[in-house]
């Protein structure tokens, strides 16, 4: 559809028929050259169902700024609502600067309810809350029931539990349809309030009269034990039950917390030997706007503790370095008895702990030391590096038998960084990237950069003369070099890659063997259809492996109710918790294969992340034999 205004037209889809009458009609007359139209909300819509909401996101963007009034206003709303969607929050913020005002009431609202999601994103919980406290929409409005479930968010998000169950009164007195509906909330209820307490935010439910949110309250806690042990946690659960006999959360406290299956058997691993009279470690991670990745990573490390036998876990206590920075979290922890550190995460952090010249246990930093800086004694660096899958990726191209070839990358330092590290070790190697392109990734057309690195440009250029020359027309089709073995096309984001390899195709490319980092995929069939051929490296947690299925299994009865994502930062997690233990039997005993890789440690006292290998056919995952071996010989 070329003008937004049809979707909305009752005789819109007659004008578009006319119109569409009239484009053919006029590509005919143009002798079958293509027509570039403007960007349109079918094409913005089909991008979103197909996944690549940051694609659709653009498109919105695009129509907006061709709009103005009311049609301006909702595409903008469209726009922000995809890029949440992408988590490209900086994104959504920037649209909503595209409002003309005046605004509605209406519209007000909506750009109120979509600021408080970006506020979220960003880990301004604080000011969230406030924007959703003062805001007033009415019960019969459409966005009543979306707006409850964000004030609920943003109450667990700033530590109010008491204003996020009195929310959950709301939802079930006015939006939540049957019985499977309340159900489904109230257990999620339970999950955020167990997940608050295991996060440390405290309730004095004795502080509160009503009888039901005190009854909620009381829960976090016990949903927290009973998630750790729960046998343990059984007898409480019991009393808990007998103190509020008609307390709104009963059927979901049998299901959830009592209805359990037996602890999984602990994950097989090397021994763990803990020596110098019992190990205690401190987890240093921030909250504040690194709040959700704090989340992923602790989860992991504690389902890791977890599996460990009881008689052989080490004591844990986690320090918040958001709120009292690197340096001191680190003091604390010395004072309070810890004998290994396990953090920071952050890279300014790692650096300012690298610094410290007080005596200091062991510390497993959680992110790399910049290339310049010293690594000081009993320091070692695990982290998820693209830098270093990259490198990776020079290796496995040099190991299959190809020497020079062409890089894609995205615009920006991220982009810079992965190349650069490419680069380096190819060359290293005796390879050579002769051409190379940056791709914008707010664009969805990526044909320049594409037509330049593979000198496609050229070969029309070198048509046009020769038609100059001859005076006369030419049948010709376009060839990209025919030098190029290899493409490397690494990504920061799925969708980029998604847009990016169909183009390849469509330039003649397809055919070239492609390797990209393990961020350029997503396990999502549909989605990968797209990435036909892909070559890319990942961790055995994403592409499969008995430690992986065991760990999910734990992970499932531990959380019936779904608990954490279990996303590449938990098994970044799991993994440091049993490096940790490695660690305290020295350099030497870390040989572990892991859920993020095969680790091992090199003479920077770096964890090196050896990854399995895998192609996408017909948007499967089809794993590769290690370089140099061939499938056969597996």
């Amino acid at each position: 559809m070329l003008f937004p205004w049809l979707r909305r037209c009752p005789a819109g889809p007659l004008i578009a028929a006319v119109l569409v009458v009239m484009t053919l009609t006029v590509t005919g007359c143009l002798g079958g050259r293509s027509v570039q139209f403007p960007p349109s909300l079918d094409h913005a819509d089909s991008l979103a169902r197909q996944g690549d909401q940051a694609g659709a996101a653009r498109v919105y963007e695009q129509l907006a700024l061709q709009n103005s009034g009311a049609h301006r206003a909702e595409l903008v709303f469209d726009a922000a609502r995809a890029y949440l969607a992408a988590r490209l929050t900086d994104d959504a913020a920037r649209v909503l600067t595209l409002l003309e005002e005046p605004i509605t009431p209406e519209q007000n609202q909506q750009r109120a309810l979509l600021q408080a999601q970006v506020d979220l994103a960003r880990g301004q919980s604080e000011h969230a809350w406030q924007l959703l406290s003062t805001l007033s929409v009415a019960r019969t409005s459409p966005e009543f029931a979306s707006f409850l479930q964000l004030k609920q968010r943003a109450a667990f998000a700033s530590g109010r539990l008491v204003e996020a169950v009195r929310v959950e009164d709301q939802l079930e007195a006015c939006c939540l349809p049957n019985a499977q509906a309340i159900r489904q909330s109230r257990e999620q209820l339970l999950a955020s309030l167990r997940d608050a307490s295991e996060r440390g935010v405290r309730a004095d439910p004795r502080a509160n009269g009503d009888a039901v949110v005190r009854g909620w309250l009381e829960l976090g806690p016990l949903a927290a034990a009973a998630a750790r042990n729960p046998a343990a946690a059984a007898g409480d659960v019991a009393a808990w039950l007998a103190r509020n006999p008609n307390h709104p959360a009963g059927a979901t406290v049998r299901s959830q917390l009592l209805q359990r299956r037996a602890p999984a058997a602990p994950v097989e691993g090397p021994p763990l030997r803990i020596e110098g009279g019992g190990m205690s470690i401190a987890l240093l991670l921030p909250e504040g706007q690194q709040a959700a990745l704090s989340s992923s990573v602790r989860a992991g490390f504690m389902t890791a503790y977890y599996q460990t036998p009881p008689a052989q876990r080490p004591r844990v206590r986690i320090y918040d370095t958001n709120e009292q920075g690197a340096a001191n979290a680190i003091n604390r922890a010395i004072q309070e008895g810890a004998n290994f550190i396990v953090g920071p995460l952050m890279r300014e952090e790692v650096s300012a702990a690298a610094d410290l010249t007080v005596r200091r246990p062991p510390i497993l930093a959680l992110n790399f030391l910049p290339a310049q800086h010293a690594t000081p004694a009993d320091f070692y660096q695990f982290a998820l590096s693209p830098e270093d899958e990259a490198r990776s990726a020079a290796r496995r191209i040099l190991e299959d038998g190809h020497r020079q070839g062409v890089a894609l990358t995205p615009a920006g330092d991220w982009g810079t960084r992965v190349l650069s590290a490419f680069k380096q070790e190819i060359e290293a190697g005796g390879g050579t990237v002769f051409a190379t392109a940056t791709l914008d990734t707010a664009d969805t057309d990526y044909s320049d950069p594409i037509t330049e690195v593979l000198r496609i440009s050229e070969s029309r250029a070198r048509h046009k003369r020769l038609e100059q020359i001859l005076g006369t027309k030419l049948q010709f089709e376009p060839r990209r070099r025919s030098d190029i073995e290899f493409l490397f096309t690494p990504a920061q984001q799925a969708s980029t890659e998604r847009l990016l390899r169909p183009q390849l195709r469509f330039h003649y490319a397809g055919g070239v063997p492609t390797y990209a980092t393990s961020d350029a995929f997503e396990p999502d069939t549909r989605a990968n259809q797209d990435l036909e051929g892909l070559i890319f490296p990942d961790m055995p947690w994403m592409l499969g492996s008995e430690l992986a299925e065991a760990v999910r299994n734990a992970a499932k009865d531990a959380w019936p109710s779904g608990g954490p994502r279990r996303t590449k930062l938990f098994a970044f997690g799991f993994d440091a918790y049993r490096l940790a233990l490695a660690l305290r039997s020295g350099p030497a005993a870390v040989q572990l294969d892991g859920l993020t890789g095969r680790l091992t440690l090199d003479s920077e006292h770096r964890v090196h992340r050896d990854l399995n290998w895998a192609q996408l056919h017909n948007g499967e995952i089809r794993l590769l034999p290690p370089a140099g071996v061939s499938a056969s010989a597996q």
